[in-house]
């Protein structure tokens, strides 16, 4: 999950790094508010979305006074930066910067380690830099045992070419960020600027987070960092259900089990609905996993069946951990739940372990809304078939 600036300032703050107070608002009355209790000659208005480029959108505004900060807030709240529509701004302290540098750690995952880069040239576009000027951006790795502790720190600052002076005062920051990755269970950790002061002081000035979801169990505090105003409903109900659901823009519904045959199944309906007046095309990706219960796969169509967008519904179901006798249940008790508002027609196809006895079950059940397909591309065909026809 990426953060919002704001969000990693706090976490910064939280772990020991340097930076300056900061105040989030959604109305530019808020922004006066704001900077009226920072009380700072200058303040900077900053867009709060989940895209690089701000400053160059506009997104990124000083302030020398509250009525200032509020009318900078005016002009961007609301602004489209990249397709990202700016709801917040966090109204930060100004500062007198002396230099700018750029740090960060991230996740290598070829490697299997991580990967600090760092360059005493910061503030601008890192992509740019890395391209135009590659001496310029140092990339050290780093083991995920060992950590980043002083003597790396500034083995990575000789690397970026920081004379050796420098290093006292930027080591221990370098540190701090670390321990907020690691400590997080961050997948990336970027400060752009890390900003050196007039008065020496080392500062993040600006910072971007992605943290790792699936190190949930044992970050309780990351559930606060949920952006839900900006999260599908269905996708947030689908995680607190534990269904791994992502929601797409078709009308046809689609359930498996396992991820790779999920993806062919978005595959064969995209396909198959090429053919059909509208061209249906799938309304989700949703891996019941492969030992999904009869309740996960009930949990999972009523989720689906509740999507507004949806036609039809697809499932597709390889037998293995999970019985087809199990997924054939947990049909069955879904439209069982749902009764009369269950309106949407249903194609299934089972295949391997217990297929058998799944087939009988839903064949015994004999629902007007089922129709069970032998193969892939056939019951793909019919799904798009029927979602042409409820459109």
């Amino acid at each position: 999950m990426d953060l919002y600036e704001y969000q990693a300032r706090d976490l910064f703050e939280k772990h020991g790094v340097p930076v300056l107070r900061g105040i989030v608002a959604e109305t530019p009355e808020q922004a006066a508010s704001a900077a009226s209790d920072l009380g700072t000659p200058v303040v900077v208005v900053k867009a709060q979305v989940k895209v690089g480029g701000r400053g160059k959108a506009g997104g990124v505004k000083i302030g020398k006074s509250p009525q200032e900060a509020q009318e900078k807030a005016e002009a961007i709240l609301g602004m489209d930066i990249k397709g990202h529509t700016v709801h917040k701004v966090m109204i930060a302290e100004g500062a007198d910067i002396a230099e700018e540098y750029y740090f960060s750690i991230l996740l290598d995952r070829g490697e299997r380690r991580y990967l600090a880069m760092c360059s005493r040239e910061g503030g601008m576009d890192i992509e740019t830099l890395a391209k135009e000027r590659p001496e310029a951006l140092a990339k050290v790795p780093v083991d995920p045992i060992d950590g980043v502790d002083e003597a790396k720190a500034s083995q990575i600052l000789t690397e970026a070419g920081f004379p050796a002076e420098e290093h006292a005062a930027i080591v221990p920051v370098l540190v701090k960020l670390w321990e907020t990755y690691r400590d997080e269970d961050a997948t990336l950790v970027e400060v752009n600027p890390l900003v050196k002061t007039g008065e020496g002081r080392i500062l993040a000035l600006d910072g971007k987070m992605t943290i790792d979801n699936n190190a949930s169990f044992r970050q309780p505090d990351h559930a606060a960092l949920v952006d839900r105003a900006a999260t599908d409903p269905l996708e947030l109900r689908a995680g607190e259900l534990g269904l791994n659901y992502v929601k797409l823009d078709g009308n046809v519904g689609v359930i498996g089990n396992g991820a790779g045959l999920v993806m062919s199944t978005l595959d064969c309906v995209a396909y198959a609905g090429q053919e059909f007046p509208g061209k249906p095309s799938p309304a989700n990706f949703l891996d019941i996993g492969g030992g999904a219960s009869a309740e996960i796969m009930a949990n999972g169509l009523d989720l689906i069946m509740s999507d507004e967008q949806v036609r039809s519904v697809f499932v597709n179901v390889f037998g293995g951990i999970t019985a087809c006798d199990q997924v054939a249940l947990g049909i069955k008790g879904a439209l069982e739940k749902l009764g009369d508002t269950a309106t949407k027609p249903l194609v299934v196809r089972l295949d391997g372990n217990a297929v058998e006895a799944g087939r009988q079950i839903l064949s015994d059940y004999n629902h007007p809304l089922v129709t069970m397909v032998p193969t892939m591309d056939e019951a793909a065909r019919k799904a798009a078939e029927l979602a042409a026809k409820e459109a």
